[in-house]
């Protein structure tokens, strides 16, 4: 493994732990040159579908993409890199099962979305506002009366 910060190949693995799913391998490293640390992660790889875009295009599935619009929404929110890998493992996952040699982009949004209200409330409706393309602010209170939990009363009120 190649250190990013001298370009040096000799490193050593300092920790090795798998996730709780056990199909992800994270390896924190040594470089024996600079003494820097790093983290490597190691998983399977997939054969995943290519996506089919709303104008007919056909493009391949990037798991880059798929995180940064999930960090975008996810902005400033307390919720864990692991718990966003998962997240994306599971969308994977999804995709692979489906058996498909192509799925259209908008199952993928689909997807994250799903994720996202299950990660963070406020990270699904600013990725719902962007993705379903909200034409008035009665679809935003739609989304807002979609993850608002009733509140429960309380004895006596």
């Amino acid at each position: 493994m190649k250190c990013p910060y001298c370009a040096d190949t000799n490193t050593q693995v300092v920790d090795t732990r798998e996730n709780e799913e056990g199909d992800t391998v994270r390896r924190r490293r040594r470089c024996l040159s600079c003494d820097k640390r790093f983290t490597t992660y190691e998983r399977v790889e997939l054969q995943l579908p290519h996506l089919v875009k709303k104008n007919g295009s056909r493009t391949e599935y990037d798991r880059d993409k798929v995180l940064a619009s999930m960090m975008l929404a996810l902005r400033k929110r307390p919720v864990a890199t692991e718990s966003i890998d998962a997240a994306i493992d599971r969308i994977e996952e999804k995709l692979v099962t489906l058996g498909e040699r192509e799925v259209p982009s908008d199952r993928v949004g689909e997807l994250v979305m799903r994720e996202l209200k299950k990660l963070d409330k406020i990270a699904y409706i600013r990725f719902a506002s962007v993705y379903r393309n909200f034409a008035d602010v009665e679809e935003f209170s739609d989304v807002i009366r979609e993850v608002k939990k009733p509140r429960t009363r309380r004895p006596g009120s």
